[in-house]
């Protein structure tokens, strides 16, 4: 890169320098440096030319600019050339001295600039700094910083140039008033006066070795005097503290007379400062230097000056070290300085004032003192070689202080003793014990909360310091040595330096091997000439004893086992090669475990070992025997330690059963038995464990020993041969037996097996069974264990398959007495553990238990361990959870040896039959004992199967239902113990049908891939894994084991555990879906079961499995299944409806399922006749069940909207069935059953839904028009209540009308099916059925749905074909069909005019009946029709119809004389004036009848009468009659009945009076009417026809007869007056119209 792009790179760096992020300006700093270390030159000229041209720059920056220089001449410097130094120099002078306010930043970075250029070029530094120095000013402050600096950096450039800068400075030392320019001097004089000390240091190297410390002293002095006398007194804090600092150096260059003149002021000003700065360092740093100056000179002044200096110094180092102030901490080192510079002049004076300290009350000064002293001892060894006896008889008295602290330090002194001989003085050996006692201590407990910067607590403790210091001075101060040997050994035994046995015996070893590498005359103990040196014997004994806790006190094992190792030379001679080969094994195998791995009885067992065979190579009585007394010395050391103390029992009876002295071996018993501490659970059992390893080589002395303590005083709490327990209670008494009862147990299991048998019933159980009936806890264990080591030597016995035990039944049952006795929650002893191993024993011994009593210890057994706690506690809280293991594995052994005594399908069932109610219990923790007990079993049966002809394995289906719905219970251990029983069970059933054991098959190998999903907590992996492994169930379950799986899985759904009931439903359908094609037969008895449970399950997740399952079942078997759900009892009950319901879920199904219930329903009979009770009485028509269940379950079927589909294909069939099966029910009754429910009232299972056979139905008929789409007919009939008239006999006629009507106007395009299906039901034997079908056929020809679907046709050939059914409801609705095709399709009546005149015609002719309902529905129609009809057509049957209507007039039924009057008034309207004379005949016939009923009491018959008259009056030809009907028999127009009867009369007197005389015989026949206006009407009428004769003219003239003559007449007249507006008013008669006719006044 040339130097024009190095410069421009560099500018562009220097631009980006003014940047406000801090980021960015300390990266472009960052980039100059390295661009520097490359190209320093001309990185440094453009960092220069810089800031020359931009002299506007913040100082900040230029800061920043400088430095980035600073940087690259510290190590760049030396490839400067002069002009480029120069010119930086000049630029680095400029920026530091341009302004005089004090801007620390930039001028600090211009004066590094200068320091660092200085290095190198220290001549141009100085002159340019010297010129900065002018006489009479004061200089800047940068320029005294810059040159202290240099003094430091390059005292050999910078002393040469001192005196001309002192000359310049001292001038104006007395012009410095500022406190910072004060500071500042001082710190330049401080550097100067160290930059010279450097100098004169190191003359050799020096560029002018001529210079003296004379050069400087005048100047120093006289800077000295300014400092001291007149700086020093400020109030500035920081001022003085830099008088000080700068004093400490000064003080070497000042003249040594004027020093030791200065002394006595200078010494006592600087201790004063002790008491005004809490920060001390630098006084005591300076003090150092100045006693250090003082001694150089010898001054005497020191002696003077010296108890106020130690006072001080003492103080100084009694304050407590905080290790987070490292000021203290240097503070400590400079008073110690100080310390050793007055210890090394005056010794005798410092310990005099030292020593009389280590007895005061204050532990700081206790502790400081102690400090003084370690650091004199190591710092002047040469002046306190002659004090040593002294010191160390001071130091007996902090040996017994008590305080961690003084302690430690003790330990301190101790070691620095150690290493400069004072322990090899006479009273060493006290401090080596203290060292050990120390180490002997407790380990210290951490504090909760250390500091963050403190350290390891522990590691500073006592202890841990007292540990180090024994390591390090019996391996590092070889003096120390001949000490030590074999001086440490003696601490080996003692009780109370058990806690330092680990430091002892890693030095002991390390001290042996010492010895061993300069000879064995060296090594080998004289114990004679050391007598309170331990013996051999006991020094074996301990180390092997406290071996057996390895791992307390920091590992004591290993370090003991590897100090017996190297002193076996001392132990005994022929201990060598075997030591050296066994002990490096033990070791490894400590090496190899931890403390939580490490199995104790396995390592006992090993050093027990170890010591059988050092006893069999050392082969003497005598030595033997030696050890033996020395290992019963020593028990009492262990009451502190019970499991060690257990282990020296074992060691003991080790060691006798080794022994080949019988006395000694009784004896040594004899003492056991009688001083041991039965009150400690520990001891006993070591004392069993004794004598047990002592009956393996002596069991008749053992057995004879224990025989003579049973027999003595002790058990009938008596003074006897045992005077030491005549004072014992009787608890202690049960103590004592415990320990016998557990000898015998342990001499039972460790005695020869060939000797034992002989001795069990005589000897041993006779001695423990005495004791079955006792309460005591610790006596019953002991009982127990004693019976389950007994049980287990005869067992184990080569010769037990030929023994007889003939209290096996009583052990047994004691040992069940004792599992039920224990607290069924909780787990405080190992009684039931012990108890249950004893029964394991027991089982396989003979004779064989009976099956009552195995099932008794089965259940005891299982419910003494199933029913405890998850984790079983002690009171103290602490966890029992091995001793919980344990007892399961006892109890596991137990089942397995019941199992194996009957290795069969039944014995495997038996056994799992008594875990069940455990598997399904609804507490976790039993269900997953349950689960590992039975995976346990069913392995052990799987390993053991042995199969020699193929037999079926009949309990399979159940087993393999009971296991795999927990695959998904929700304690994952239970999840995978159910996936290994199912596992072994499928290869049992493998194993049954012939395969080999070795066989592996592929599918039931998949259950083990699937146990990772079991795992998993999500429920969607969890159940899809189930799924799985209940298609491998299904692949390999034989075919006849399917039901009972299904039947056991449908128990599942019940379960308590929810997620066990859902893995059960899952594998139910995976079963149902895989294998359900083989399950036709069992389909009742499957859906039977499976409604039963669900009225017993209460998940909500089981309904919608059972709704699958019996989806799944349908798909396979259909019918079975729709037969089967139609047996369930009525009314259906909630979950029987959802079963429905699930069968609609897919539309092929739900097709298959409606045709199937279709055909049920219309199977049957729909209801039967019920004989009546009363004669006379309409026989009761009750329902049948099979249609009555097939319609509720089509409406349950039909209520899933999942079965739409389905029904719009069915939906002909559907409609008509439902439609039929309504009609057929109306007024049908429930069965006498049935109504008891439903009076009683559902109950919250059942649905909520009416029972009664016609609503069932028209509910069905209603959800098929929902589901099919027809919502708007549905919604029609409710709003116009046809469901309801549909539901009643009264209304369902006008119901199946409103039926179509609704369907014609909404679902017209489903009619032409619906028709098709309909017409093959015209002849139905039910008269309802046809009834409802001629209704509803009526009804579509009232729409022109029938004309525009071209229904026409095949509704008239149906209607036409019922004209002549029996049932009158039918041949009246057929013509009532046929009228309404006068509003359905008007135009297509004149096609079908004489069909349907024909047709009504004959209604009016049916029936002999006066009031036949048929006639009366022809009249209506007919009055529909007429208009409609070609002309032609009509009047052949005019005349016919006018004659057969006639009589309706006087009907006494309003409908009848309504009909045929309106009838009447329609057949005049056809005819328009152009009638025949017959039918005029018969208008003139009824003109009377109908003026009469004008009065007629009912509404409608006077308004028929009104229109009829309207129509007749063209027909009379009579314009004014005509207009006179019109006028007055308007509708709505209120009639003056009176008036217009006059007025009518008038003109057919006048038009007709030849027709007077048939009126008037018509009128008389109304003078006996029923109705009372009629027959007021009647003389009223007659009276017009024949008025009276003209009366006088005086007289009004009167038409009317008299009414008193006809009294009831007369008020006749008056009530059809008093219905007009007013009276009736008659004009006279119009002369031409003649007289009345005679007699009229007479009356009728």
């Amino acid at each position: 890169m040339t130097e024009s792009s190095i410069k421009k790179l560099a500018s562009t760096l220097l631009d980006a320098i003014t940047d406000k992020d801090p980021v960015v300006q300390e990266q472009v700093c960052s980039a100059l440096c390295s661009l520097g270390e490359v190209r320093p030159v001309e990185t440094l000229r453009t960092c220069e030319e810089y800031l020359r041209q931009h002299d506007k720059l913040a100082h900040p920056y230029r800061a920043a600019v400088l430095r980035a220089m600073e940087r690259v001449l510290s190590s760049r410097a030396s490839e400067l050339d002069k002009d480029t130094a120069s010119t930086i120099i000049l630029l680095a002078s400029s920026e530091m001295t341009k302004t005089k306010d004090l801007v620390w930043d930039w001028q600090q970075a211009a004066s590094g600039v200068l320091v660092a250029v200085g290095r190198q070029f220290i001549s141009k530094v100085m002159e340019e700094l010297l010129r900065k120095l002018h006489p009479g000013t004061l200089p800047h402050c940068a320029v005294l910083h810059t040159l202290a600096s240099l003094s430091v950096a390059n005292a050999f450039g910078v002393v040469p140039f001192l005196p001309s800068v002192l000359s310049s400075l001292l001038p104006v030392l007395g012009m410095a008033k500022q406190d910072t320019v004060r500071v500042a001097f001082c710190s330049a004089l401080q550097r100067f006066s160290e930059g010279a000390l450097e100098y004169l240091a190191n003359l050799d190297r020096a560029p002018d070795p001529t210079v003296r410390k004379d050069a400087f002293a005048t100047d120093i002095f006289s800077a000295y005097d300014v400092l001291f006398h007149q700086w020093l007194q400020s109030r500035e804090a920081k001022l003085r503290l830099a008088v000080v600092e700068a004093l400490g150096p000064m003080s070497h260059l000042l003249p040594s007379e004027s020093l030791e003149e200065q002394l006595p002021k200078l010494l006592p000003g600087i201790l004063a400062l002790y008491k005004k700065h809490s920060e001390t360092f630098y006084l005591s740093k300076s003090l150092g230097q100045i006693l250090e100056a003082a001694v150089s000179v010898g001054s005497r002044t020191l002696e003077t000056q010296l108890d106020a200096l130690l006072a001080a110094l003492h103080s100084q180092i009694c304050v407590p070290v905080e290790s987070s102030s490292p000021l203290v901490m240097s503070n400590q080192k400079e008073v110690l300085r100080c310390f050793t510079v007055l210890a090394c002049s005056l010794p005798d004076r410092l310990l005099a004032f030292l020593l009389p300290r280590l007895d005061t009350s204050n532990e700081r000064t206790r502790v400081g003192t102690l400090q003084v002293v370690r650091h004199v001892i190591n710092s002047a060894a040469a002046q306190m070689e002659d004090k040593k006896p002294f010191i160390l008889s001071s130091m007996r008295l902090p040996l017994l202080d008590t305080n961690s602290k003084v302690k430690r330090a003790v330990v301190q002194v101790i070691s620095a003793m150690a290493h400069h001989g004072y322990l090899e003085q006479p009273g060493g050996e006290v401090m080596i014990e203290y060292i050990v006692q120390q180490c002997a201590l407790p380990p210290e407990q951490e504090p909760e909360k250390p500091g963050p910067s403190s350290k390891d607590p522990k590691a500073d403790s006592v202890r841990a310091v007292s540990v180090r210091t024994l390591y390090l001075v019996s391996t590092t101060v070889d003096r120390m040595s001949h000490v030590l040997w074999p001086y440490l050994l003696q601490f080996l035994t003692p009780v109370r330096f058990t806690g330092a046995l680990t430091p002892l015996c890693r030095s002991l070893v390390h001290l042996a091997q010492k010895r061993q590498e300069a000879g064995a005359d060296a090594f080998l103990i004289q114990y004679d000439a050391h007598a309170s040196l331990p013996s051999p014997y006991a020094v074996t004994a301990r180390l092997l004893v406290v071996s057996s806790s390895p791992y307390l006190g920091d590992g004591r094992g290993v370090a003991a086992l590897r100090l017996l190792s190297v002193l076996h030379p001392n132990i005994h001679p022929l201990l060598g090669q075997h030591w050296e080969t066994t002990v490096p094994l033990l070791l490894g195998y400590l090496d190899e475990h931890t403390e939580e791995t490490l199995p104790q009885e396995e390592w006992e067992e090993k050093l027990l070992m170890f010591l059988r065979d050092t006893l069999a190579i050392v082969s003497d009585n005598a030595w033997i025997c030696q050890l033996s007394l020395e290992l019963c010395r020593q028990l009492p050391c262990y009451d502190e330690t019970p499991q060690e103390k257990n282990f020296l029992y074992k060691c003991i009876g080790t060691t006798l059963g080794a022994a080949s002295s019988k006395e000694v071996v009784r004896k040594h018993l004899q003492e056991l038995l009688e001083t041991a501490r039965y009150q400690e659970e520990a001891e006993r059992e070591g004392l069993a464990c004794c004598f047990g390893i002592c009956a393996i080589s002596h069991l008749e002395d053992t057995l004879a020993q224990l025989e003579d303590f049973v027999r003595s005083e002790v058990f009938r709490k008596s003074i006897g041969i045992l005077n030491i327990f005549k004072d014992r209670s009787e608890n202690e008494v049960e103590k004592v037996k415990s320990a016998l009862i557990l000898c015998y147990g342990h001499v039972a299991a460790r005695a020869p097996q060939e000797l034992v048998l002989a001795k069990v019933e005589s000897d041993i159980l006779r001695n423990i069974c005495q004791h079955f009936n006792t309460k005591d806890p610790a006596l019953k264990l002991c009982l127990v264990q004693s019976v389950c080591m007994v049980s287990r030597a005869i067992c184990s016995s080569t010769q037990a398959g030929s023994f007889h035990f003939t209290r096996k039944a009583e052990l047994v049952a004691q040992m069940m007495e004792f599992i039920r006795a224990e607290p069924p929650d909780s787990l405080r002893t190992p009684i039931r553990k012990k108890a249950m191993l004893t029964c394991t024993y027991l089982v396989s011994v003979e004779p064989a238990l009976d099956e009552q009593a195995r099932a008794d210890v089965i259940r005891g057994c299982l419910h003494s361990v199933m029913a405890l706690l998850p984790e079983p506690e002690e009171e103290d809280g602490g966890c029992q959870k091995p001793l919980y293991l344990e007892t399961l594995h006892a109890l596991e052994g137990l089942l397995t040896s019941l199992l194996q005594r009957n290795m069969t399908p039944q014995g495997l069932q038996i056994m799992i039959e008594h875990l069940s109610p455990w598997i399904k219990s609804p507490r976790g923790h039993e269900r997953a004992r349950a689960l590992g007990l039975s995976a346990l079993l069913l392995r052990h049966f799987l390993e053991q199967l042995r199969v020699s002809a193929l037999v079926p394995f009949h309990n399979l289906g159940l087993l393999v239902g009971l296991f795999s719905p927990r695959c998904a219970d929700l304690w994952p251990a239970t999840r995978q113990e159910a996936v290994d029983c199912v596992y072994s069970l499928l290869y049992l059933q493998l194993g049954y049908e012939g395969f080999s054991r070795d066989y592996r098959d592929d599918v039931a190998e998949r259950l083990l891939s699937l146990k990772d999903g079991l795992v998993h907590p999500d429920p969607t992996i969890l159940f899809h894994t189930c799924h799985s492994i209940g298609q491998i169930i299904a692949k390999r379950l034989p075919p006849d084991q399917l039901i009972s799986l299904l039947l056991t899985m449908f128990e599942a759904l019940g379960d308590p555990e929810k997620n066990c009931s859902r893995a059960a439903t899952v594998m139910i359908n995976c079963l149902l879906q895989e294998r359900g094609g083989v399950l036709q037969e069992k389909v009742p008895e499957i859906v039977s079961v499976l409604r039963s449970k669900l009225q017993e399950a209460q998940g909500e997740h089981v309904l919608p499995a059972a709704q699958h399952s019996m989806y799944l079942l349908a798909t396979q078997h259909c019918a079975a299944v729709v037969s089967s759900l139609l047996g369930s009892p009525l009314p259906l009950d909630s979950h029987t409806s959802m079963l429905w319901r699930a069968l609609a879920v897919e539309p092929r199904l739900a097709a298959q399922v409606l045709g199937l219930l279709l055909e049920k329903m219309s199977r049957d009979v729909p209801f039967k006749e019920s004989r009546a009770f009363l004669l006379g009485r309409t026989p009761d028509r009750v329902a049948t069940l099979l249609p009555l269940s097939a319609t509720c379950a089509l409406f349950e079927v039909l209520s899933t909207p999942a079965a739409g589909p389905a029904v719009l294909e069915l939906y002909p069939q559907l409609f008509v069935a439902l439609l039929l099966r309504v009609s057929c029910t109306v007024g049908v009754q429930l069965p006498r059953n049935l109504q008891a429910q439903e009076r009683r009232g559902a109950s919250p299972a059942l649905a909520a839904r009416n029972l009664e056979p016609c609503s069932s139905a028209v509910d069905t008929l209603r959800a098929v028009l929902l589901r099919s789409g027809s919502e708007d007919v549905a919604q029609r009939m409710d709003l116009e209540g046809g469901w309801e008239l549909l539901r009643t006999s009264a209304g369902h006629e006008e119901g199946a009308t409103r039926l179509a009507r609704a369907m014609a106007e909404h679902a017209g395009p489903r009619l032409p099916l619906v028709l098709k299906t309909l017409a093959r039901t015209h002849s139905s034997a039910y008269e309802n059925q046809r009834v409802t079908t001629t209704a509803f056929l009526a009804e579509l020809l009232n729409s022109n749905v029938a004309n525009d679907l071209m229904l026409l046709d095949s509704l008239l050939e149906s209607l036409v074909a019922r004209q002549k059914d029996t049932c009158t409801s039918v041949r009246r609705l057929v013509l009532r069909g046929l009228a309404n095709l006068a509003s359905g399709c008007p135009d297509k009546v004149r096609a079908h005019g004489p069909q349907l005149l024909t047709a009504m015609i004959g209604g009016l002719d049916d029936g002999d009946s006066p009031h036949s309902p048929v006639a009366l529905e022809a009249m209506l129609g007919l009055a529909r029709l007429v208009h409609l009809v070609e002309a032609w057509d009509l009047r052949s049957g005019l005349l016919h119809v006018a004659i057969r209507i006639r009589p309706f007039f006087d009907s006494e039924k309003m409908e009848f004389r309504t009909a045929s009057i309106r009838l009447f008034g329609h057949l005049n309207q056809v005819c328009h004036g152009d009638c025949e004379d017959v039918f005029l005949d018969q208008v003139v016939g009824g003109l009377a009848p109908l003026l009469l009923h004008l009065q007629d009491p009912q509404a409608a018959v006077a308004s028929a009468c009104r229109f009829a008259l309207r129509m007749c009056g063209p027909n009379l030809a009579c314009e004014d009659l005509s207009a006179a009907f019109q006028k007055h028999l308007q509708e709505g127009r209120a009639l003056h009945f009176g008036e217009f009867l006059n007025t009518t009369c008038k003109h057919l007197m006048h038009h007709f009076p030849d027709l007077l005389g048939r009126l008037l015989t018509t009128c008389l026949f109304y003078f006996k009417s029923s109705w009372e206006d009629v027959r007021a009407a009647a003389p009223l009428f007659t009276g017009e026809q024949h008025p009276l004769p003209r009366p006088q003219a005086a007289q009004q003239p009167c038409l009317m007869p008299p009414l008193h003559r006809v009294p009831g007449a007369a008020r006749g007249a008056q009530a059809a007056a008093a219905g007009g507006p007013g009276s009736a008013h008659f004009g006279a008669p119009d002369p031409a119209e003649g007289p009345g006719p005679r007699g009229a006044d007479q009356g009728c």
